[in-house]
């Protein structure tokens, strides 16, 4: 595992002051899709990420929001990659079924990326993803009667998708930006050409790793998406690891919403858990719509092949 090193320190300040500051000037605006956890798997929103493991891996994450209530917001993620070392590149593929009520939102994407090195410990990558997408809201269950004109068509359409990636990393930290969706013809019925899930959205992400002592490592972490015509949204997040086994985390982000994380990394297995809530003043007293997500990671090595940042 290679590890910070300490003649960085200064950079490592800069780049907190740097996620403070984002985090202060992003507004309000809620992504097509989000998780508390992807600082140990952006590989579903940049698949150049892929490339920081040198093993192959199953990762996947089940979500639920407004639990106890019919038809609250829930996903599930399944994404899978395999190294090309003779290349230094890798391959995948990734998953995503999202409900909301009577809104159903299926996407599968193939991706592909590849890396070259431009320094002792430096690389420059590069992915590129294509796939469909798949809406289906059943408007006409709200009214069966059929009286509301607003409710009395349903929407089911498939679109194709492209998407790419650009990421720079060493052992210690990466920084990218991608577009994993990139809308080719729109669907253009019902509500949905006012939802801002299917324009076009662009992430910036960034992470380091630092040795806090010999058994603790501490993993400041951003990720910043921005959609025409939206504000941007910030999420930044810290976590804490105990002889790489234990991490302690815990994120903010700028819809005023935060949540604690929990992670245990064994040899293969990566097993997460967290819980996000809001603190604005509508949830102070009130109704708090926490989420409740789950990851668990699989991965096709160990030893040598342990990924970069954890």
């Amino acid at each position: 595992m290679n590890t910070f090193k300490n003649k960085t320190f200064i950079p490592v300040i800069g780049f907190l002051l740097l996620l403070i500051t984002t985090a202060r000037v992003a507004a309000q605006q809620a992504q097509p899709f989000s998780y508390s956890q992807y600082m140990d798997n952006l590989t579903p929103l940049n698949p150049a990420y892929s490339l920081l493991d040198r093993a192959g891996s199953i990762n996947t994450l089940a979500s639920k929001q407004l639990v106890g209530i019919n038809g609250g917001p829930t996903s599930f993620l399944l994404n899978g990659g395999a190294p090309i070392e003779s290349i230094n590149a890798a391959a995948g593929l990734t998953v995503l079924n999202s409900e909301l009520a009577v809104e159903h939102d299926l996407e599968i994407n193939a991706y592909f990326a590849k890396a070259i090195q431009v320094g002792p410990e430096d690389y420059l990558a590069v992915s590129l993803n294509a796939g469909i997408r798949n809406y289906v809201a059943l408007f006409s269950a709200i009214d069966p009667t059929g009286n509301d004109t607003e409710f009395s068509q349903d929407v089911r359409q498939t679109k194709p998708n492209v998407g790419f990636g650009v990421m720079y990393y060493t052992d210690w930290y990466y920084i990218g930006i991608s577009v994993p969706e990139l809308t080719i013809s729109s669907l253009g019925t019902a509500g949905v050409q006012n939802n801002s899930n299917f324009t076009n959205h662009y992430y910036f992400a960034a992470a380091l790793i630092t040795s806090l002592d010999d058994d603790i490592k501490f993993k400041p972490a951003t990720l910043v998406s921005y959609s025409s015509g939206v504000p941007l949204l910030a999420d930044v997040s810290g976590t804490f690891y105990l002889k790489e086994v234990l991490g302690l985390g815990v994120n903010y982000g700028t819809d005023k919403t935060m949540a604690g994380i929990l992670t245990i990394n064994f040899d293969q297995f990566h097993i997460g858990y967290s819980y996000k809530f809001g603190i604005g003043s509508e949830n102070l007293g009130g109704v708090n719509d926490a989420t409740h997500e789950v990851t668990l990671t699989y991965r096709f090595g160990k030893g040598s092949s342990t990924p970069k940042l954890l």
